[in-house]
């Protein structure tokens, strides 16, 4: 019976696993199949909300089950951890903290297994910190990316070896592992996680400037929820409308996240929603308003990742208002995170905030280097910023000729992305070195939307109208239906004219 919920969580059947707990728990059980019935209690309430019931739920269920079964405590623990995670400070009687000092207690192994490298890594970072955390986090990361998993193993264990990945700031291995694990997700069918997938993939993807490719990905997570019945998060549509600078969409979406919070339980969408909401305000140069919303994201006491990307923010936010201290102390925070990562990104981005609280020759110095480390690295929207903030530097020290350079490499590659906020705001600033610069013309209306998107990528990978459909839950008949309206968007009239048709204009897709 147990085997047979387990089964509906994995297709996403959340009404059902818990008809068939309640008929299990009738029954006498063992002490470990009574644990096991508590662990599945708590992946339904992970699952199917990732809200605030979650983590007391998988607590209680991997403390029950270190005599029992010390192996799957330990992955109890890691689904636990992340499901508070998730919940942020919100979860009650089972916060990152009390997890990750129950994980600290467990016994250590002679020979670790990439589970008990990646509980290590998380439970550590919370209880020491960053920079003693640091070594064992990138032991993990790099445990799981050179191994050769079976598919059950990166089902077990891939969704929270890229937790490791993303709180080293190692975006390259946190976008190899997130991609391996929705492979191995695809392929099983395992829908309870392919949007919690989906949407972190659309994240780091959206950070990287692939618009388009990004909102494919929170439309197929879109699609899943609304099949399974799972409650769709907004992550998506907000991250895209906030680095695109879409204003209008965006600051309801904004709300809507942070009213949902009461019914939802996540207290991570609160600080995402923070710290997007900030990156608009800095791209609308709204200091005041970015402030705001950067302290309210970095304030979350129990979100590993959020409150530390927002830190960036806060530190432009508040040096562009004159709050030095809050800049200065929102630096020294990040700098012992991304010290202790040592990537380009985390590097990157640390030297472009000691820019802005730096004076003559070392804050080019440091602009230089942010240029540098994060030429280095996929997140082009921070390179264009990093061009951005040094240009406007450059003008304020009346160095116009210079500072059209970095200003044109940033309205250039910002109007590239779509991201129409920054690159008003740098084409503000080139006008003031007395640069002439055209006004960036409006999408065009044939844009096609995020489900023509995704279904365009999936036919272009050669997947039959079937294949789309089954992966889509849509009839072939549908996916005929989407990919005509996509033939007359962009002026072909068969599928092997696609691939050439988005290649030679990408502005037609949802950017």
């Amino acid at each position: 019976m147990l085997a047979a919920a387990h089964a509906n969580l994995q297709a996403g059947s959340y009404d059902r696993v818990l008809e068939l707990l309640a008929m299990v728990r009738a029954e006498p059980l063992t002490e470990l199949q009574s644990a096991r019935a508590d662990l599945l209690q708590g992946n339904v309430a992970f699952a199917s909300g990732l809200g605030s019931e979650g983590p007391p739920l998988l607590l209680k269920a991997a403390r029950r089950l270190e005599p029992l079964d010390l192996d799957l405590a330990r992955e109890t623990y890691l689904k636990a951890w992340m499901a508070a995670m998730f919940a942020g400070d919100l979860a009650i009687g089972g916060s990152l903290a009390d997890v990750s000092q129950a994980a600290r207690r467990l016994p250590v192994s002679a020979h670790p297994d990439e589970a008990e490298l990646v509980l290590d890594a998380l439970a550590r970072v919370i209880v020491e910190g960053p920079a003693g955390a640091a070594p064992v986090m990138r032991r993990a990361v790099s445990a799981i990316v050179d191994a050769c998993l079976t598919p059950d193993q990166v089902l077990r264990w891939g969704w929270f070896a890229h937790a490791a990945a993303v709180g080293s700031w190692d975006f390259t291995n946190w976008r190899f592992l997130l991609e391996r694990e929705l492979k191995v997700l695809r392929t099983v069918g395992a829908f309870d996680l392919l949007p919690i997938v989906l949407a972190t993939l659309g994240t780091v993807t959206t950070w990287s400037g692939e618009f388009s490719a990004a909102a494919a990905m929170f439309a197929e997570a879109e699609t899943i929820c609304e099949v399974t019945g799972a409650p769709a998060a907004a992550f998506g549509p907000t991250i895209l409308a906030c680095l695109r600078g879409d204003e209008d969409k965006a600051v309801p979406l904004i709300h809507s996240m942070i009213a949902e919070v009461e019914v939802t339980g996540q207290g991570a969408s609160v600080t995402y929603a923070n710290w997007v909401a900030a990156v608009l305000y800095n791209g609308l140069g709204r200091y005041g308003e970015a402030l705001a919303a950067a302290v309210a994201s970095s304030e979350s006491s129990s979100d590993l990742f959020i409150a530390l990307w927002s830190l960036p923010e806060l530190v432009e936010a508040a040096a562009r208002t004159g709050n030095t201290g809050v800049a200065e102390a929102a630096l020294a925070r990040l700098a012992e995170s991304t010290s202790a990562g040592g990537t380009e990104v985390g590097l990157g981005l640390e030297a472009r905030s000691r820019a802005l609280l730096s004076g003559g020759d070392v804050a080019e110095q440091y602009y230089l280097e942010a240029v540098d480390r994060l030429g280095r690295t996929p997140l082009r929207p921070e390179l264009g910023r990093a061009h951005l903030l040094y240009g406007e530097w450059l003008r304020r020290v009346n160095r116009r000729v210079d500072a059209r350079h970095q200003l044109k490499i940033a309205h250039e590659l910002f109007s590239e992305l779509g991201m129409r906020a920054f690159a008003e705001r740098a084409r503000r600033e080139l006008l003031a070195t007395g640069e002439r610069v055209r006004q960036g013309a409006e999408e065009s209306e044939s844009t096609l939307t995020a489900q023509e998107t995704l279904i365009v990528r999936l036919a272009s990978a050669g997947l039959t109208n079937q294949e789309i459909g089954a992966q889509l839950f849509l009839s072939a008949r549908t996916v005929e239906w989407h990919l005509r309206n996509v033939f007359g968007k962009l002026g072909i009239t068969s599928r092997r004219q696609l691939a050439t048709a988005l290649h030679r204009d990408g502005a037609l897709l949802d950017r």
